[in-house]
């Protein structure tokens, strides 16, 4: 995961995410990829991820990474994850606005 995704991750679950659950049992990262946690921290759920068998994308302690289902309680049903993307000619038409405006000053 690079730097900008991470940001992405970590300001979505600064807005909870899709949900939250608690961990109840200790978890130990087996991988890079994976989400280290104890017993009753709080986790913000991020995605579940596709075509996977109850992995689900977390962030708790500053840290995002993946988890399984099974090591956790879902405080309740999940929201259902809306992706947006930006619309790059709204953006450079900003631009170009903000260019002609200061070019007139």
């Amino acid at each position: 995961m690079d730097a900008v995704e991470l940001q992405r991750w970590t300001r979505f679950a600064a807005k909870g995410g899709i949900g939250k659950c608690t961990a109840i049992q200790d978890c130990v990262a087996e991988s890079s990829e994976d989400l280290m946690f104890l017993k009753d921290d709080e986790i913000t759920v991020l995605m579940q991820i596709p075509e996977s068998d109850g992995l689900y994308l977390g962030y708790c302690e500053g840290v995002v990474g993946k988890f399984q289902a099974h090591t956790v309680h879902f405080h309740s049903k999940l929201k259902r994850p809306v992706m947006t993307k930006r619309n790059s000619s709204v953006v450079s038409s900003r631009v170009k606005l903000r260019l002609e405006i200061a070019q007139q000053c």
